[in-house]
């Protein structure tokens, strides 16, 4: 079911579990900032979820609350997981879904990253 992003943060939601510890995951990165483990329904050969560590529900809650040290952080994970994962060269994909109508699931600020194989098109019609 998809999230209202204007909602305060739930510390009950999966990924505030997984931070905790109260849910395995297979983490392939972290640090003081950020984890990042994969998805485990993936989409593509690589899918991996980046995850702030902080209760962030989006992007704009993130941006306009979280500390410059939080965000530069957060972005800087994110880049060091697409290397680490040998991405960089054949390209990858971000993906935020933020809110009711991108279908957010999860009422925890995420980045996916996809890779592995040709994407093809952003959206489709």
């Amino acid at each position: 079911m998809p999230i209202d992003a204007t909602l305060p943060y739930d510390d009950q939601n999966i990924f505030a579990k997984i931070l905790r510890g109260e849910i395995p995951n297979n983490t392939v990165y972290e640090d003081e900032w950020a984890l990042a483990f994969r998805d485990i329904n993936p989409q593509a050969p690589v899918h991996v979820l980046v995850i702030p560590r902080g209760a962030y529900v989006s992007w704009d809650d993130f941006s306009a609350n979280g500390s410059d040290s939080e965000i530069a952080g957060f972005v800087r994970a994110v880049g060091k997981v697409a290397r680490d994962l040998d991405l960089v060269e054949s390209g990858y994909r971000l993906l935020a879904n933020i809110g009711i109508d991108s279908h957010q699931e999860v009422p925890h600020l995420h980045v996916h990253l996809f890779g592995g194989k040709p994407l093809g098109p952003m959206l489709a019609r």
